[in-house]
Protein backbone atom coordinates (compact mmCIF):
# COMPACT_ATOMS: atom_id res chain seq x y z
CA UNK A 1 0.00 0.00 0.00
CA UNK A 2 1.20 3.20 -0.58
CA UNK A 3 1.95 5.69 1.68
CA UNK A 4 -0.46 7.67 3.59
CA UNK A 5 0.02 11.16 4.41
CA UNK A 6 -2.32 13.57 6.05
CA UNK A 7 -1.94 17.51 5.88
CA UNK A 8 -3.69 19.84 7.91
CA UNK A 9 -4.65 23.30 6.18
CA UNK A 10 -5.27 21.15 3.03
CA UNK A 11 -8.18 23.31 1.57
CA UNK A 12 -6.44 26.11 0.08
CA UNK A 13 -3.13 27.80 -0.61
CA UNK A 14 0.25 26.10 0.50
CA UNK A 15 -1.60 23.62 2.00
CA UNK A 16 -3.56 22.12 -1.05
CA UNK A 17 -0.06 22.80 -3.52
CA UNK A 18 1.77 20.33 -0.65
CA UNK A 19 -1.22 17.99 -1.38
CA UNK A 20 -0.49 18.16 -4.71
CA UNK A 21 3.17 17.38 -4.64
CA UNK A 22 2.85 14.96 -2.60
CA UNK A 23 0.06 13.10 -4.23
CA UNK A 24 2.58 13.33 -7.78
CA UNK A 25 5.00 11.53 -5.28
CA UNK A 26 3.00 8.55 -5.23
CA UNK A 27 1.61 8.99 -1.33
CA UNK A 28 -2.39 8.65 -0.65
CA UNK A 29 -3.51 12.02 0.22
CA UNK A 30 -6.18 13.12 2.93
CA UNK A 31 -6.24 16.80 3.11
CA UNK A 32 -7.51 17.96 6.52
CA UNK A 33 -9.33 21.48 6.43
CA UNK A 34 -11.67 23.36 8.85
CA UNK A 35 -13.37 24.05 5.35
CA UNK A 36 -14.79 20.32 4.79
CA UNK A 37 -15.59 21.39 1.21
CA UNK A 38 -12.70 23.00 0.35
CA UNK A 39 -10.56 19.91 1.98
CA UNK A 40 -12.99 18.00 -0.68
CA UNK A 41 -12.26 19.91 -3.86
CA UNK A 42 -8.76 19.80 -2.93
CA UNK A 43 -8.42 16.03 -2.79
CA UNK A 44 -10.93 15.62 -5.50
CA UNK A 45 -8.06 17.62 -7.99
CA UNK A 46 -4.69 15.26 -7.06
CA UNK A 47 -3.97 12.89 -9.27
CA UNK A 48 -3.97 9.41 -8.35
CA UNK A 49 -7.10 7.62 -6.54
CA UNK A 50 -7.90 7.09 -2.97
CA UNK A 51 -7.29 10.55 -1.88
CA UNK A 52 -9.82 11.98 0.54
CA UNK A 53 -11.28 15.07 2.40
CA UNK A 54 -11.81 15.59 6.00
CA UNK A 55 -13.20 18.16 8.07
CA UNK A 56 -11.18 18.61 11.31
CA UNK A 57 -10.84 21.34 13.86
CA UNK A 58 -7.06 21.31 15.03
CA UNK A 59 -7.53 23.60 18.00
CA UNK A 60 -10.25 20.98 19.54
CA UNK A 61 -8.51 17.53 20.85
CA UNK A 62 -11.60 15.50 20.16
CA UNK A 63 -11.61 16.90 16.44
CA UNK A 64 -8.24 16.15 15.91
CA UNK A 65 -8.74 12.55 18.22
CA UNK A 66 -11.81 11.71 15.32
CA UNK A 67 -9.83 12.81 12.40
CA UNK A 68 -7.32 10.38 13.52
CA UNK A 69 -8.94 7.59 14.77
CA UNK A 70 -11.44 7.77 10.73
CA UNK A 71 -8.20 7.93 8.88
CA UNK A 72 -6.21 5.13 10.35
CA UNK A 73 -9.91 2.94 10.68
CA UNK A 74 -10.88 3.77 6.70
CA UNK A 75 -7.69 4.14 4.81
CA UNK A 76 -4.41 3.51 6.84
CA UNK A 77 -1.67 4.46 9.40
CA UNK A 78 -0.22 7.88 8.34
CA UNK A 79 3.25 8.10 7.52
CA UNK A 80 3.69 11.61 6.86
CA UNK A 81 1.97 14.03 9.17
CA UNK A 82 2.02 17.70 7.44
CA UNK A 83 1.04 20.70 9.78
CA UNK A 84 0.02 23.23 7.86
CA UNK A 85 -3.08 24.77 9.24
CA UNK A 86 -2.15 28.46 10.53
CA UNK A 87 -3.71 31.85 11.24
CA UNK A 88 -2.73 35.57 11.22
CA UNK A 89 -5.08 37.12 13.32
CA UNK A 90 -5.17 41.21 12.58
CA UNK A 91 -7.49 44.16 14.21
CA UNK A 92 -8.50 46.47 11.80
CA UNK A 93 -6.35 45.07 8.83
CA UNK A 94 -3.12 45.91 11.02
CA UNK A 95 -1.24 43.31 13.20
CA UNK A 96 -1.66 44.56 16.85
CA UNK A 97 1.24 45.86 19.00
CA UNK A 98 1.61 44.26 22.09
CA UNK A 99 0.00 46.84 24.57
CA UNK A 100 -2.88 46.19 22.03
CA UNK A 101 -3.20 42.53 22.25
CA UNK A 102 -5.67 41.23 23.92
CA UNK A 103 -5.70 37.74 25.58
CA UNK A 104 -7.98 36.51 23.19
CA UNK A 105 -5.95 37.55 20.15
CA UNK A 106 -3.41 35.80 21.74
CA UNK A 107 -5.35 32.25 22.71
CA UNK A 108 -6.72 32.23 19.53
CA UNK A 109 -3.35 32.89 17.12
CA UNK A 110 -1.88 30.13 19.69
CA UNK A 111 -4.39 27.78 19.26
CA UNK A 112 -4.63 27.27 15.52
CA UNK A 113 -0.63 27.53 15.16
CA UNK A 114 0.87 25.73 18.38
CA UNK A 115 -1.89 24.18 20.04
CA UNK A 116 -3.18 22.54 16.89
CA UNK A 117 0.52 21.26 15.62
CA UNK A 118 0.92 19.81 19.36
CA UNK A 119 -2.80 18.07 19.30
CA UNK A 120 -1.63 16.45 15.58
CA UNK A 121 1.66 15.43 16.79
CA UNK A 122 0.38 13.91 19.75
CA UNK A 123 -2.22 11.71 18.02
CA UNK A 124 0.12 11.23 15.27
CA UNK A 125 3.24 10.15 17.92
CA UNK A 126 1.09 8.05 20.43
CA UNK A 127 -0.35 5.70 16.90
CA UNK A 128 3.21 5.55 15.66
CA UNK A 129 4.36 4.14 19.20
CA UNK A 130 1.46 1.27 18.86
CA UNK A 131 1.87 0.66 15.34
CA UNK A 132 5.23 1.87 13.42
CA UNK A 133 5.90 2.65 10.04
CA UNK A 134 7.97 3.07 7.33
CA UNK A 135 9.69 6.54 6.94
CA UNK A 136 7.68 8.42 9.07
CA UNK A 137 7.89 11.98 8.79
CA UNK A 138 6.37 15.01 11.13
CA UNK A 139 6.97 18.47 8.83
CA UNK A 140 5.81 21.55 10.92
CA UNK A 141 5.38 25.32 10.11
CA UNK A 142 6.82 28.23 11.47
CA UNK A 143 7.83 31.39 9.99
CA UNK A 144 10.94 33.55 9.16
CA UNK A 145 8.58 36.04 11.12
CA UNK A 146 9.69 34.18 14.48
CA UNK A 147 13.54 34.40 13.64
CA UNK A 148 13.10 37.78 12.76
CA UNK A 149 10.69 39.44 15.07
CA UNK A 150 8.08 39.84 12.17
CA UNK A 151 7.28 42.94 10.47
CA UNK A 152 3.86 42.51 9.75
CA UNK A 153 3.10 39.59 12.33
CA UNK A 154 1.84 40.40 15.85
CA UNK A 155 3.92 39.67 18.54
CA UNK A 156 1.47 36.83 19.13
CA UNK A 157 1.77 35.21 15.70
CA UNK A 158 5.79 35.53 16.27
CA UNK A 159 5.77 33.82 19.51
CA UNK A 160 3.46 30.79 17.95
CA UNK A 161 5.25 30.19 15.41
CA UNK A 162 8.42 30.49 17.58
CA UNK A 163 6.85 28.02 19.84
CA UNK A 164 6.39 25.45 17.05
CA UNK A 165 10.00 25.51 16.25
CA UNK A 166 10.95 24.31 20.12
CA UNK A 167 7.79 22.07 20.10
CA UNK A 168 9.23 19.92 16.87
CA UNK A 169 12.80 19.70 18.08
CA UNK A 170 11.52 17.77 21.02
CA UNK A 171 9.73 15.85 18.58
CA UNK A 172 12.68 14.89 16.62
CA UNK A 173 14.04 13.75 20.11
CA UNK A 174 11.11 11.48 21.43
CA UNK A 175 10.28 10.31 17.88
CA UNK A 176 14.07 8.96 16.82
CA UNK A 177 13.70 5.75 18.43
CA UNK A 178 10.90 4.90 16.26
CA UNK A 179 12.83 5.87 12.94
CA UNK A 180 10.69 9.10 12.86
CA UNK A 181 11.80 12.28 11.52
CA UNK A 182 10.82 15.56 12.36
CA UNK A 183 11.07 19.23 10.67
CA UNK A 184 10.13 22.37 10.60
CA UNK A 185 9.71 24.48 7.51
CA UNK A 186 10.12 28.11 7.91
CA UNK A 187 8.04 30.46 4.98
CA UNK A 188 9.09 33.58 3.96
CA UNK A 189 7.66 35.87 1.63
CA UNK A 190 5.06 33.21 -0.12
CA UNK A 191 2.44 34.33 -2.29
CA UNK A 192 -0.83 33.32 -0.19
CA UNK A 193 -3.89 35.19 0.77
CA UNK A 194 -2.57 35.21 4.28
CA UNK A 195 0.90 37.13 2.95
CA UNK A 196 -1.72 39.64 1.07
CA UNK A 197 -3.90 40.13 4.50
CA UNK A 198 -0.38 41.07 6.28
CA UNK A 199 0.18 43.55 3.53
CA UNK A 200 -2.96 44.92 4.00
CA UNK A 201 -4.28 43.49 0.69
CA UNK A 202 -2.48 45.76 -1.77
CA UNK A 203 -0.72 42.49 -2.82
CA UNK A 204 3.41 42.33 -3.82
CA UNK A 205 5.22 45.13 -5.06
CA UNK A 206 8.46 45.43 -6.29
CA UNK A 207 9.66 47.14 -3.26
CA UNK A 208 8.45 43.85 -1.15
CA UNK A 209 11.21 41.93 -2.79
CA UNK A 210 13.92 44.41 -1.98
CA UNK A 211 15.48 42.42 0.71
CA UNK A 212 14.98 39.13 -0.96
CA UNK A 213 18.03 38.24 -2.76
CA UNK A 214 16.39 36.14 -5.25
CA UNK A 215 14.63 38.62 -6.50
CA UNK A 216 11.02 37.96 -5.98
CA UNK A 217 8.27 36.98 -4.09
CA UNK A 218 7.66 32.51 -3.49
CA UNK A 219 5.25 30.90 -4.66
CA UNK A 220 3.64 28.04 -2.69
CA UNK A 221 5.21 25.01 -4.91
CA UNK A 222 8.60 26.47 -3.52
CA UNK A 223 7.51 25.18 -0.22
CA UNK A 224 5.32 22.18 -1.35
CA UNK A 225 8.70 20.96 -3.17
CA UNK A 226 10.60 21.45 0.27
CA UNK A 227 7.55 19.70 2.07
CA UNK A 228 8.16 16.68 -1.11
CA UNK A 229 12.12 16.28 -0.15
CA UNK A 230 11.50 15.99 3.85
CA UNK A 231 8.38 13.50 3.32
CA UNK A 232 10.97 11.24 0.87
CA UNK A 233 12.79 8.42 2.20
CA UNK A 234 15.91 10.33 0.90
CA UNK A 235 15.54 12.88 3.72
CA UNK A 236 15.59 9.88 6.30
CA UNK A 237 18.85 11.87 8.25
CA UNK A 238 17.32 15.19 8.59
CA UNK A 239 15.62 15.66 11.93
CA UNK A 240 15.38 18.58 14.24
CA UNK A 241 15.99 21.06 11.71
CA UNK A 242 14.30 24.09 10.48
CA UNK A 243 14.20 24.53 6.70
CA UNK A 244 14.05 27.99 5.60
CA UNK A 245 12.34 28.72 2.40
CA UNK A 246 12.41 32.22 2.07
CA UNK A 247 14.72 33.52 -1.25
CA UNK A 248 17.68 34.60 1.01
CA UNK A 249 15.15 36.87 3.01
CA UNK A 250 17.27 35.73 5.88
CA UNK A 251 20.08 33.72 5.87
CA UNK A 252 21.79 31.78 8.74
Amino acid sequence: MPRLALVTGGGRGIGAEICRVLAQAGLVVVAADIDKEAARATAATLPGTAHRGECADVTDESSVERLFETVERQVGPVAVLVCNAGRLLLRDGKRPYIQETTVENWNETFAVNALGTFLCSRAYLARRQRENVAHGRVITFSSVAAQLGGYNASAAYIAAKAAVIGLTKALAREAAPLGITANVIAPGMIETDMMRLAAGGAGTTPASTGNVPLGRIGQPGDVAAAVGFLASPEASYITGATIDVNGGYRMQ
